[in-house]
């Protein structure tokens, strides 16, 4: 018995340390140093592109997102700006019809997908690009995902998002900024390895002939960039295609936030092929599992080596001592509501967040994903 728990124990833990410490070590040493961004074709080379923002109760902010579509530095003749308002009961259709979207559809409530997809329909470009009705493009954006999939081997990109504080008074405590940081470097080096093993919601364009539609109880986020590669393409980041996006202000609003995302994103990890290595070829298997899995797999993981060094401990010091530790990591999460220093929020920026994927399934298993979203509170 004491065997089989050390077993458990080691195992669970080498794979949390592996996955979150070993594996960007070993992606960053076999990508090393930074890609040379591709030139982006000349104007007359340039692609028809259609920029679908979904939208649901964006009254407050599509003005400014259809500005800033309209002000990108992309052919204005080769640009589609569509609009799907997902039944939005305040005045987003009208606001996006008057400030200069090229197609306004107002569709009955069905899910951002949904609205997605029937965009799509509608869609006029060879490359079909997204984004979020609160993200503003830099204007170079657009030119340099279109560079990317200037590769005819490329068949999906996403660019780089900056997720950005608003409180005046430095009062938020969300940590997203931070992880993004880190998330970025990571797919840079993994773009450049093979291909991204996830993208964003804020910005990312694919060919129109390799969009894939889906329930609106699933999100692209996840799901494009392994189904690309599967199709033999390649799924790719842009770091200089930026953008920027108000981060939800508290710990506890990601939390919500995460928690949710992650009833969309279950049904791709159980039901879509993405732990099937079947069109990967080894590099990216090793990938998805090493950057995937694990990490869909920690709360797991931290419950089974919580458990079995608190069995341990009972007539062992050292365990006893790993158990104690494991136990500090969720106090020291709590203590941050009342103590907010920077290295506690970290901490339970991450409980929060591993927390988040394990409820994440527990709703999807209780109730399914409900195809119905709204905008996080404080982004807007």
């Amino acid at each position: 018995m004491q065997t089989a728990l050390a077993i458990a124990f080691w195992t669970a833990a080498g794979l949390l340390v592996y996955g979150q410490f070993v594996y960007p070590l070993l992606v960053a040493a076999l990508a090393p140093g930074a890609a040379e961004p591709p030139a982006v074709p000349p104007d007359d080379e340039l692609p028809s592109v259609s920029l679908i923002v979904a939208a649901y109760r964006e009254a407050d902010v599509i003005a400014a997102k259809v500005a800033n579509a309209r002000s990108l530095d992309y052919p204005r003749e080769r640009l589609q700006i569509i609009v799907a308002c997902d039944g939005s009961p305040d005045d987003t259709a009208r606001i996006a019809r008057e400030t200069g979207a090229d197609l306004v559809l107002e569709l009955p409530r069905g899910g951002k997908m949904r609205a997605q997809n029937e965009a799509v329909v509608e869609a006029k470009g060879a490359i079909l690009a997204f984004s979020d009705a609160n993200t503003m493009w830099a204007p170079d954006a657009l030119r340099r995902l279109v560079a990317v999939l200037a590769d005819p081997e490329v068949g999906y990109v996403c660019g780089n998002v900056t997720f950005v504080n608003t409180a005046a008074d430095g009062s938020a405590t969300n940590q997203e900024g931070l992880y993004w940081r880190y998330e970025m470097w990571l797919r840079e080096r993994e773009s450049r390895l093979r291909s991204v093993t996830a993208g964003n919601g804020a910005i990312y364009a694919v060919r129109n002939d390799l969009y894939k539609r889906i329930a609106p109880s699933r999100g692209h986020d996840l799901l494009l960039p392994f189904s690309t590669v599967k199709h033999g393409s390649r799924a790719l980041y842009a770091p200089g295609a930026h953008a920027e996006e108000t981060m939800v202000p508290s710990i506890e609003g990601e939390f919500a936030r995460k928690r949710r995302m992650m009833t969309f994103a279950w049904p791709i990890v159980l039901r879509c092929g993405m732990l099937s290595p079947r069109g990967y070829g080894v590099t990216y298997s090793w990938m998805i599992f090493s950057h995937r899995a694990l990490r869909y797999g920690a709360p797991l993981l931290h419950l089974v080596a919580l458990v079995a060094s608190g069995l341990l401990a009972i007539d062992s010091a050292f365990y006893l001592v790993l158990f104690g530790l494991q136990i500090a990591v969720p106090v020291a999460a709590v203590i941050a509501r009342l103590l907010p220093l920077k290295p506690l929020l970290v901490v339970r920026y991450y409980v929060l967040t591993t927390l988040s994927i394990g409820l994440g399934l527990w709703d999807h298993l209780r109730h399914g994903t409900p195809a119905g979203w709204t905008p996080p509170e404080g982004t807007r």
